[in-house]
This record gives structure tokens, sequence and C-alpha cells, in this order.
């Protein structure tokens, strides 16, 4: 398996991948797809990688800014994160995560932050310790993990086109 950044040819797929990903998820309303070609349109999209086997897209993760009232440094907010439905469970989210946060170490980031299911979450080295917040998020649902400087707190906020979703 490749992990590589997109390229213009693989918008569309991204796109397809990550509607048909979410589509059995009883938490998704729809909005990952166009959420990722609206970050992507305002410029927001700071890493977007792919996972690439045997010639096709299998996954497909989405890094942007994030600002967070009380932390220190560059942050990013992960997501949306998908894989190929028949590929799931296979360690490619985990794989493209790991891809992504190895990519914001380069650039110098303080951390990476998300919100999603703790028990996921928690196992591939995110925290939730309830210093961290998001508008209309339970607390233990917002995870941060620290790559250089100390961990944040405060309140989170995504890229525009996220917290308006």
């Amino acid at each position: 398996m490749l992990i590589r950044p997109e390229t213009p040819a693989d918008i569309d797929i991204i796109y397809d991948l990550t509607q048909a990903a979410f589509a059995p998820k009883a938490f998704s309303d729809g909005t990952e797809g166009p959420i990722i070609n609206a970050m992507r349109d305002a410029g927001d999209l700071t890493l977007s990688l792919v996972a690439e086997d045997a010639g096709a897209l299998v996954g497909h993760v989405a890094f942007s800014p994030a600002r967070i009232s009380e932390a220190v440094g560059d942050w990013y907010g992960l997501g949306p994160i998908s894989v190929r439905e028949d590929r799931q469970g296979q360690g490619i989210g985990r794989a493209l995560i790991e891809a992504g946060i190895a990519v914001l170490a380069d650039r110098d980031a303080a951390g990476c932050v998300l919100t999603g299911n703790p028990n996921i979450y928690q196992r591939i080295g995110f925290h939730s310790d309830g210093s961290l917040h998001h508008a209309g998020t339970e607390d233990r649902h917002v995870h941060w993990r620290v790559i250089k400087g100390a961990a944040p707190k405060g309140q989170l906020h995504f890229a525009p086109v996220l917290d308006d979703a």
C-alpha cells in the first residue's frame, strides 16, 4: 500500500470514496464529501493524503487548520477520514493518520485535534481529558494528540467550513 498526497485526478474518487464510506454510518449526515471539497475550495485543506493499493484508492484523510483558545503553536484538525468499506479494519485509517501526523511534525506543528468516538481514537494515541471543548460536542468526544509542546486546553475551532457544517 502506498500513502501519498492527493493529485487533481484523485478529487472525484476521494469524494465518492468518502460518501460511500460514511453512507452506512448512523452518525453521518452525508456531508463529508462536500466538506472536503469545500475545504479544498476555501484553501483550508492543509494536507490531503490517499492510500492506494494495486492502483485503486482505498482510503483518504484530510487535515485542516484549527484554533484553540489557550494553546500555543499550529494545530490541525483531522477529518474526515474514510476507508473503502471492504477494506475497513485492516489498519488503513491508522496508517493514514500516522503518515499525516508525521508530515505535520515535519512542518513543526504543535498537534492534531478531532471530534469522534473515544473507543477508536484513544487506541491510536489521542487523548480526551475534558480540557478541550468544541461547541455542540460532548467533551469526551473532543480529542487531541500533541506533537510538540503542551497539551491543549480551551475552546476548539476548526476551519470555518467545518464549524459551520
